[in-house]
């Protein structure tokens, strides 16, 4: 393993560190009743926040009215998982450069490119669950409705204009593992030409 790939991967293990810093998704909700740019909850590793102090609550005022469950972060165990998954990840990128074997190199981006993977089919269920599974008792019933808002995307509900899309704190984690494929070329590469 050169020490270019082995720098890389040192990098990569301080993008995962990014990820803690931004949000790495957000939901927009867009309806006249909301005139001033609608409704904004951001999604970190580790809370679920409004673009102000009062979003969320309005979230769930809304929520209850469709019979949707109330968004409560503290009852959501991924935002405790997620952040020690990560922290994991970061602290293995730490030792494959510190081993310096190609091999793991591979293993470190295909278990990062996993965790990913299995996250976001995560959300989708937590995303189809909060849309489908209503009270019965709502105020408000539209046969054959559900409420799930997009994973990706723009999708109208009712009078409501759902946005759901990658944050900032998605592209760290892309990056790192950009990074971490690019010590593998350049290594597999920087390897061919010294042999």
């Amino acid at each position: 393993m050169s020490t270019f790939s082995r720098i890389l991967f040192v990098i990569a293990a301080l993008l995962v560190g990014g990820i803690f810093l931004y949000p790495i998704w957000f939901i927009k909700l867009d309806a006249p009743q909301f005139p001033e740019g609608g409704l904004v909850m951001y999604i970190w590793v580790n809370k679920i926040t409004g673009y102000t102090e009062h979003t969320l609550n309005n979230i769930n005022i809304l929520n209850h009215y469709i019979g949707m469950k109330k968004i409560e972060p503290d009852s959501i165990p991924e935002l405790k998982i997620i952040p020690v998954v990560l922290m994991v990840i970061a602290a293995l990128a730490l030792l494959v450069a510190g081993l310096k074997k190609r091999s793991l190199m591979i293993v470190w981006v295909a278990l990062f490119i996993i965790a990913g993977a299995v996250g976001i089919y995560d959300f989708y269920t937590w995303l189809y669950d909060y849309g489908h599974n209503l009270d019965p008792r709502a105020p408000i019933k539209v046969p054959g409705m559900s409420y799930q808002p997009p994973l990706l995307g723009v999708k109208w509900l009712l009078n409501f204009r759902a946005v759901s899309l990658p944050y900032a704190g998605s592209l760290f984690a892309a990056l790192s593992i950009l990074t971490g494929m690019i010590a593998i070329v350049y290594d597999y590469f920087f390897h061919r030409k010294k042999e």
